[in-house]
């Protein structure tokens, strides 16, 4: 029985590019160890910046999220707002 091709493969002849199609079923090509994995291509606005995050019941979220709608803002500026706030709280220099 023939082996159907690839969704790629047939993409490629599509395309009118040359694919190269394993005949093997091994497994993917392995990293040597210690090897670092490639870094994620970022937007411009995330250079440099780290992601914060935390677990919280749903309707937090639900409601954070209704409160972005009725400010016409994002939750990423209503985050950076209480964390400013959080850290003048403390006499913090507002950061965020």
């Amino acid at each position: 029985m023939a082996k159907t091709p690839s969704l790629a493969a047939a993409l490629n002849a599509a395309n009118n590019k040359p694919t190269i199609v394993s005949t093997t079923a091994g497994p993917a090509t392995a990293k040597p160890r210690g090897a670092k994995a490639p870094a994620p291509q970022l937007k411009p606005s995330r250079v440099g910046k780290k992601p914060i995050t935390g677990f919280f019941d749903p309707a937090v979220s639900r409601q954070l999220k209704q409160v972005a709608l009725d400010q016409d803002s994002s939750i990423q500026e209503l985050m950076r707002e209480a964390l400013n706030d959080l850290f003048e709280k403390h006499n913090k220099k507002p950061i965020a």
